[in-house]
This record gives structure tokens, C-alpha cells and sequence, in this order.
């Protein structure tokens, strides 16, 4: 019953379309490989449409031609359904993505900020429950995830910074599929640190393949690590596949291009 009445709650997932500066996008831990922007565009409208397949209804924010990364709206912000926390990116190119997520975001919940000298990526935030998970990453500082807490602590939130190392943000390295799965690359994580979760490893050789979406009762993988795919099969979960191996080589995952409201 549970299960059925969590799909039925509507999702609203804010998404913003490809920028033509996406080739000179952001990179820390991957080498620079062509990009090929039409191609990227059009799986991104893939991965829209796969949304909207799952019972998202769409909003899309306005486009920032000149920003490279800001497909990836994932990390300008922390959704909860108390309130919204625009956030600050690591990243001081990216940093002018944050207003038109903030504008549209105050017309459904009320909107707080991490501020400098707080860094914070909406990527290092996995949230199981009422517990939050920040990694502490290049992207992300210690002020920023203790200017979290102390947002989210009076709404009944406990924030816990996490270890992580050899990838961009946390949900690179796991992402959580409910009830009770984490999905994890161990070399990058330990997922001893997420509580009384079952941890499920990655294909050795799919080293990014941990960061999932999952809408309702099915998780979208991407197609470029089919040995994961079976795995979460295996496990009886019930997965989707599409292809997004372009925007993989902007150091973009699947929950990086949507900002989820509901659900």
C-alpha cells in the first residue's frame, strides 16, 4: 500500500536544456574528450522524456547559453518538502546558476541560502529518510554542510558529512534506491557509513555506474554500464535504461539534471 501511494504522489522536476558551452564544462576527474552538443542535447531530451514517462511533469528553467554546466541543476540547490536550500557551488564558474533556480523554486516552498565562505554541491547531498548525507568533497566545504545543518536541524533533519575520494560528488559514488538499497562503488566510499542500508557494489569494471534515479517504483540507469544494470536486476529491482554517454563526459550522472519536488 505504501509503496503504491508513493507513486501516486505527484513529482514536479525542474530541468534546464543543454548549454552550446558544454564542451568547456567543469572537469576534475575525468580527461577532456569531445563533446558532441547535439548529440547531448538529444539525449537529455531522452532523459526529459523518460521523466515525464515516470509521472513527472516538467518545468523548465530558463537558459543560461553562457554557463557550460548548467544542465546539471542538480547542484544548485537541496530540495526537501519543509524547504528548499539554494546552494553555493564549488565551482565559482557555476556560480550564476543559482538565481533563476532560486526564483522558480520560491514559487513552491520557501527558499534559504548557503552563503560564503560555505561551498555546497546539491550532488554530495544523498538523503535517506530524515538523515542527509554530505560528502565532503572539492566542491563541498565544512561550512557549507554545518550551514546546512543548522537549516535543517529545526525541521527534524540530521546532517552527516561523509568520506569519500577518487570522484566528483557523493552521489557519484552511491545512490540510494528505496526501501533500503545503496548502490555504491566501495573503492570510492564506505558504505559502512550509511547505516543499516544493504550495500550492492558496482561492476569493478562501471566504476561510475552508482549514481541512479529512481522515480516511483522503477531506477533509471544509465545504458553505458549494462554488468551494474544486471546486478540491480538480480536484486529485483526494477530498472530502465537510457543513454546519456555524452553528458557522462561532462562528469554528469543522472540524478545531476533534474531537481525533484514531490514524490
Amino acid at each position: 500500500m505504501l509503496a503504491s501511494l508513493m507513486q501516486a504522489l505527484p513529482v514536479l522536476a525542474l530541468v534546464r536544456e543543454v548549454s552550446p558551452e558544454l564542451a568547456h564544462c567543469e572537469l576534475t576527474h575525468l580527461e577532456r574528450a569531445r563533446i558532441d552538443r547535439l548529440r547531448a542535447a538529444d539525449q537529455h531530451r531522452n532523459y526529459t522524456q523518460a521523466l515525464e514517462a515516470l509521472g513527472c511533469t516538467l518545468e523548465w528553467l530558463p537558459p543560461l547559453p553562457r554557463h557550460a554546466d548548467s544542465v546539471f541543476v542538480e547542484d544548485t540547490a537541496v530540495v526537501l518538502p519543509e524547504l528548499a536550500v539554494v546552494t553555493r557551488p564549488g565551482a565559482p564558474s557555476r556560480q550564476g546558476e543559482t538565481a533563476s533556480v532560486a526564483q522558480a523554486l520560491a514559487r513552491h516552498l520557501p527558499v534559504r541560502s548557503i552563503t560564503a565562505p560555505g561551498c555546497l554541491d546539491g550532488g554530495d547531498v544523498l538523503q535517506v529518510a530524515r538523515t542527509l548525507y554530505v560528502g565532503a568533497s572539492a566542491r563541498t566545504n565544512a561550512e557549507g554542510i554545518a550551514q546546512l545543518g543548522a537549516l535543517l536541524t529545526p525541521h527534524g533533519y540530521r546532517v552527516q558529512a561523509t568520506t569519500l575520494a577518487g570522484c566528483l560528488h557523493l552521489k557519484s559514488a552511491c545512490s540510494f534506491i528505496p526501501p533500503a538499497l545503496l548502490l555504491c562503488n566501495p573503492a570510492w566510499i564506505d558504505p559502512q557509513a550509511f547505516g543499516g542500508l544493504q550495500a550492492l557494489a558496482v561492476d569493478e569494471r562501471e566504476p561510475y555506474a552508482a549514481n541512479t534515479l529512481t522515480i516511483g517504483g522503477t531506477t533509471l540507469v544509465s545504458a553505458a554500464y549494462p554488468r551494474t544494470t544486471q546486478r540491480l536486476a538480480a536484486a529485483g529491482i526494477n530498472t530502465r535504461t537510457i543513454e546519456v554517454g555524452e553528458l557522462h563526459k561532462a562528469e554528469g550522472g543522472l540524478t545531476c539534471m533534474s531537481l525533484l519536488l514531490g514524490g
